[in-house]
């Protein structure tokens, strides 16, 4: 078969991988091909896989979680170690916002249903307020930052080289530091069919993604220049942020599924899935 995997700029394990022929190194061992299919949101990824448009993909923490919520029967295979520097939330240096609380009526901008949703979600619910009613939750864009400064917006959640850019740029400062919160890994999933009747598929990919990380902390000079090109930046503050990464995969553990339960909690508590999920449905099933 050819297994389609999908590739986005957020997920860089992936991002990376479907540059280097790792992928398809693994599969041709097993007799089968690899394409490519690239889109702009990982939030799609849960509906790609339901549609059949790709087999396998990777988020963050949130897109996961909305799939179930969405009935889409999904399997995870792999997360990436804890990425505590990968984003945070900002506000300017002399806001008056110093702790989560003040940012009750504020409007945040952040990648909606990506894992920043989480961060705010989480982060907001441990003091006490609500991501749906408390603060007024927009989806953020190139102009994010502009506004931040300009005084139109109370936070914004950045990450990766815009983050490091946004801070060496100064006037802003980390009102929320995503590893104090949630641990913020890449998720990799796929379809319950191809997890349970083609595990070896799936374990090929990960060693795939295992490699492709290794080569990413052995080269971030390299790893830097091709995120630079592809997606606009300095390559010194894609380097400085690619370095902040673990590049390492993990297997799926009780601690993930227990944050991700939590996660799948908060969202239904406030309204942004519509009903409750059990995560560790999410798994495979034993035989």
């Amino acid at each position: 078969m050819t297994v389609v995997i999908g590739v986005h700029r957020s997920n860089p394990s992936l991002y990376h991988l479907s540059r280097l022929g790792y992928a398809e190194e693994e599969l041709a061992a097993l007799g089968e091909t690899v394409t490519w299919h690239p889109y702009t949101d990982g939030v799609r990824t849960g509906a790609h896989l339901a549609e059949g448009t790709i087999d396998f993909g990777g988020t963050g923490s949130t897109p996961p979680v909305t799939a179930q919520a969405a009935g889409h029967d999904i399997v995870y295979t792999a997360v990436s170690a804890p990425r505590p520097d990968h984003g945070a939330l900002l506000v300017p240096e002399d806001s008056p916002v110093r702790t989560v609380a003040d940012l009750k009526g504020g409007t945040v901008h952040l990648a909606v249903g990506s894992w920043q949703t989480h961060l705010v979600a989480k982060a907001l619910d441990d003091a006490g307020l609500s991501y749906a009613t408390d603060i007024t939750p927009v989806r953020g864009d190139s102009g994010s930052e502009a506004k931040l400064r300009a005084g139109e917006i109370t936070a914004w959640v950045a990450q990766g080289a815009e983050l490091v850019a946004a801070r060496r740029a100064g006037g802003l400062r980390v009102l929320i530091p995503t590893g104090e919160v949630i641990s913020d890994r890449s998720v990799f999933f796929t379809r319950r069919d191809l997890a349970e009747q083609r595990p070896e598929l799936v374990e090929a990919l990960t060693r795939a993604l295992r490699r492709a990380d290794a080569w990413a902390a052995a080269h971030p000079r390299e790893a830097a220049e091709l995120a630079a090109a592809d997606q606009g930046g300095t390559v010194e503050d894609w380097e400085t942020a690619l370095k902040a990464l673990p590049w390492t995969i993990e297997e799926v553990t009780e601690e993930f599924i227990a944050e991700q339960q939590q996660a799948a909690d908060i969202f239904h508590r406030t309204g942004f899935v519509d009903r409750a999920i059990t995560v560790a449905d999410a798994l495979p099933r034993k035989a």
